[in-house]
């Protein structure tokens, strides 16, 4: 029996969007601003601290479950983001990468990925090369307006709240693979 909420997820997506979703084999993550919720916590010692949601690590599970490759490109260097990365089990992590359209582009002719297979998820001005570049480019609820307005597709959730999670569970509904994958915990 198909799931209700795999169905209602399918039926939010426009034909064009379904038609952007079917050739995504590599999903990309901004950090900051998408998979947490974009503060800056430091501590007195001058360590920063970064809120991850457990939401969006399994949303990402579930993408490598689905044979979709991750990454992240993120314009900060942080120990704690190659220390998720590595537990999640991301496949490519480019980290202090300002310039996210070069970062991604340099990822494109490591891997052998296009921008046609590409999907990216970002919520600022320095994503926005990046997201009109990719063949399904995506924000997050709360993120810049202007970016929002360049994007194919706006998460309801917000960043650190579940936004990536979502983001990972649209592009396999968008591929028919959702389902399937759900059924793995019944």
């Amino acid at each position: 029996m198909p799931s209700p909420f795999v169905d209602k997820l399918r039926q939010e997506l426009s034909l064009a969007q379904l038609d952007k979703l079917a050739p995504i084999k590599l999903a990309v993550f901004d950090v900051d601003g998408v998979l947490t919720d974009g503060k800056l916590n430091f501590l007195a010692d001058g360590s920063e601290v970064k809120n991850f949601n457990t939401l969006d690590g399994l949303g990402i599970k579930l993408l490598a479950q689905g044979d979709i490759k991750t990454a992240i490109i993120t314009g900060r260097c942080s120990p704690q983001v190659e220390r998720r990365a590595a537990a999640l089990g991301i496949d490519y992590l480019y980290q202090g990468r300002e310039d996210k359209l070069t970062a991604l582009q340099e990822l494109w002719q490591d891997t052998g990925f296009s921008a046609q297979q590409t999907a990216y998820i970002g919520d600022d001005l320095p994503d926005l090369a990046a997201i009109r570049a990719v063949n399904f480019g995506a924000t997050v609820n709360g993120g810049h307006q202007f970016v929002a307005a360049h994007a194919d597709w706006c998460t309801q959730r917000t960043a650190g709240n579940g936004a990536g999670r979502e983001f990972c569970e649209t592009i396999l509904a968008g591929q028919g693979k959702l389902e399937a994958l759900y059924r793995e915990y019944l």
